[in-house]
């Protein structure tokens, strides 16, 4: 039997946080919500993560992005998400924007990856159970698959609809031409693409050159903008071209220590000298430039304590950036900056 805690969340949280809309769609996410794609494994202290979940919440962040491939072990995040749910969550469920994805592998059989029926479906039924809920408000296709038939992919979703195990739905790390066939196949089934989840970042301008920008304005769903802190590229922690012992470039498959170079140190510092003249650290200068734009709904943030979860969502309260502040930000903030070769 699961204790169930004396937690009561903060009677303030919704004057807390800016929400905007997804899309041209009914719903609201905060501007900044909480991520679990690292640091919500099994590898991490679970009593730890309850503390940064919960304080998420009592600062207004409704929003969970969750997906089967997170943790380590794959699912171990939804399977954590769950107990919070059980013993502290249960009576704000309503008030919650949980997510999950599937279609990127987490097993060598090929029914646990790509966007068949079988792999989608199957996949969300077991994450209602891990998650211990009987729906998703979210449920995403995690990455294109060219190999299956898009309006297979689709129909999945759309099933996922019809039986009542997601609210809504949307797509991942598609390319821009996929997600407006993707669009379109959806409004045709009359349910609509709420959200499409790009990265995003002052060193990453994917979504401004490939148009996807545009694209969502056109076909009217949210963007949810994942690294927008390039992996804490974006912030001042390797700037003395040091690399802390705890830090994501030193055991992170995403982020490697060949990628902390003159080159990216150069621009950052110069970045973090124009955050530091705004009164504001690194992170929150990355965290409001991507967030000018009215496409994206809302930016993931990851959180390894809950200090870090009040800084960031501090970056919501400076001055916007101003047309000197943009310019200065393109001299600096280089598509490709330590991307990996």
């Amino acid at each position: 039997m699961v204790a169930v805690t004396a937690y009561r969340a903060d009677d303030e949280r919704y004057q807390r946080i800016e929400y905007r809309r997804a899309g041209r769609s009914g719903l609201v996410l905060p501007a900044l919500s909480l991520g679990l794609w690292q640091k919500f494994g099994a590898d991490y202290p679970s009593d730890r993560q309850r503390e940064i979940v919960l304080h998420a919440f009592d600062l207004g962040i409704t929003h969970f992005d969750n997906a089967n491939r997170y943790g380590p072990p794959f699912r171990a995040a939804e399977t954590f998400f769950g107990q919070v749910l059980r013993t502290d969550l249960a009576p704000y469920r309503d008030e919650l924007i949980l997510t999950t994805k599937a279609g990127n592998p987490i097993g060598p059989s090929p029914y646990l990856q790509g966007g068949s029926r079988k792999s989608l479906l199957t996949s969300l039924d077991h994450s209602l159970r891990d998650l211990g809920t009987d729906y998703v408000d979210i449920f995403y296709h995690h990455r294109a698959d060219p190999s299956t038939p898009l309006e297979e992919t689709v129909g999945a979703l759309v099933t996922a609809i019809q039986q009542g195990k997601a609210l809504y739905v949307g797509v991942s790390n598609y390319p821009t031409d996929r997600a407006h066939e993707a669009a379109e196949l959806l409004r045709a089934a009359g349910v609509p693409l709420l959200v499409h989840q790009p990265r995003y970042s002052i060193f990453d301008r994917t979504p401004e050159t490939s148009g996807l920008l545009e694209l969502a304005a056109t076909d009217g769903f949210g963007l949810v903008a994942y690294s927008p802190l390039a992996q804490g590229l974006l912030t001042d922690k390797y700037l003395d071209g040091n690399i802390p012992a705890d830090a994501r470039a030193a055991a992170s498959a995403f982020l490697k220590p060949d990628q902390i170079n003159d080159v990216y140190r150069e621009r950052a510092t110069a970045l973090n000298k124009l955050a530091g003249e705004r009164g504001q650290s690194l992170a929150q200068l990355a965290l409001q430039w991507v967030l000018r734009r009215p496409e994206i709904t809302t930016a993931l943030i990851g959180a390894s304590s809950t200090a870090q979860l009040d800084h960031n969502v501090a970056a919501l309260a400076f001055p916007p950036l101003t047309d000197e502040d943009l310019a200065e930000i393109d001299r600096h903030g280089i598509h490709g900056t330590a991307q990996r070769t």
